[in-house]
């Protein structure tokens, strides 16, 4: 491995970095971080998160995302966003979270116009407002975003803060589908199981199942234990056998 790290750090160079050595690249990325390169910080603070090369620190996480956030680096702003809104290494503090996730979405960043979306349609550090969730939700699918498709798609199938739309809202829920989200994944399978396509909808549930946290896949399993197709109920009950 170089003992230097690339000009420009992003998903793929720091993964590749990690692939050979974890703990020799977190050590390039604590040594660039310490001497002030404010995107290594932010990927060093991502590794205290993941337990990658390092043992896990949420607080030193926080740190780190504190020092690149200010120095203005959008993911360490929208990372920072998440901290406060989940605890990790802090309080929790809705309202500071929204604080970094609006910085960050004003950087262009789509995860943080996302994030935002999530803030207004829960009413969580600003006031719920369905119109202002409609708005940022559709700037983050301008933007590619597959989890704002997913959401953006139950605004159009119905029909808050606009005319139902079921054509859009099905396209959105196959776009999502598409990129792997196992919302949308879920979600397009529903209306291929109204559309009489039960083994195409099961295919797309089974590859939901080992991509979903455990809260979403308990309600899942109710739903198709409530199925009136053999397919849909064995899904159900290999849900609970993997619980």
């Amino acid at each position: 491995m170089s003992n230097a790290l690339p000009v420009m750090l992003d998903v793929d160079a720091v993964n590749a970095l990690l692939k050979d050595d974890p703990a020799c690249a977190a050590q390039l990325l604590i040594d660039a971080a310490r001497g002030g390169r404010a995107d290594a910080q932010a990927w060093l603070a991502q590794l205290y998160l993941d337990s990658r090369g390092v043992i896990p620190d949420a607080a030193e996480a926080l740190y780190w995302f504190q020092r690149s956030a200010h120095a203005g680096v959008p993911m360490a702003m929208n990372m920072l966003g998440r901290c406060h809104e989940n605890g990790w290494g802090t309080l929790v503090d809705y309202p500071l979270a929204a604080v970094w996730y609006r910085r960050a979405a004003e950087q262009n960043l789509d995860w943080a116009i996302y994030n935002m979306a999530q803030m207004y349609a829960n009413g969580r550090g600003v006031k719920r407002d369905r119109t202002e969730a409609f708005r940022w939700f559709t700037r983050a699918v301008e933007m590619g975003h597959a989890r704002a498709m997913h959401f953006l798609g139950q605004f159009y199938e119905y029909g808050w803060e606009t005319p139902v739309d079921t054509t859009r809202a099905f396209a959105l829920y196959r776009r999502s589908a598409e990129t792997g989200d196992y919302r949308g994944l879920c979600s397009w399978a529903s209306v291929l199981t109204g559309e009489g396509r039960i083994d195409e909808a099961a295919r797309l549930i089974g590859r939901a199942i080992p991509l979903a946290p455990a809260h979403y896949l308990d309600a899942l399993a109710e739903q198709l234990r409530a199925s009136p197709h053999a397919a849909l109920q064995a899904l159900a009950s290999q849900i609970s056998a993997a619980a």
